[in-house]
């Protein structure tokens, strides 16, 4: 099995995990030194999971974050009641 590659120089190819690992460069990694290890994981898996999911755009909900789908979802909910 090969491992799927890009083009050398497709502009595209990392584009969006460039984009994540930068994000979270600045927003957890250069914040503070970190102690151990688990507290870096504690931090990561947070933010991740607190701010980056909840503010990301995503493609599944019509580019809509999270939180602007379910305020939608529930409207429609409550209309249909």
């Amino acid at each position: 099995m090969l491992g799927s590659m890009g083009q050398v120089g497709s502009a595209g190819d990392n584009a969006a995990m460039e984009s994540f690992f930068s994000l979270l460069q600045r927003n957890v990694l250069d914040r503070q030194k970190w102690t151990s290890r688990e507290d870096l994981r504690i931090a990561i898996v947070t933010w991740i999971e607190r701010t980056y999911h909840r503010r990301r755009r995503q493609a599944r909900l019509g580019r809509l974050t999270p939180i602007e789908y379910e305020a939608i979802m529930t409207t429609l909910a409550d209309q249909a009641a």
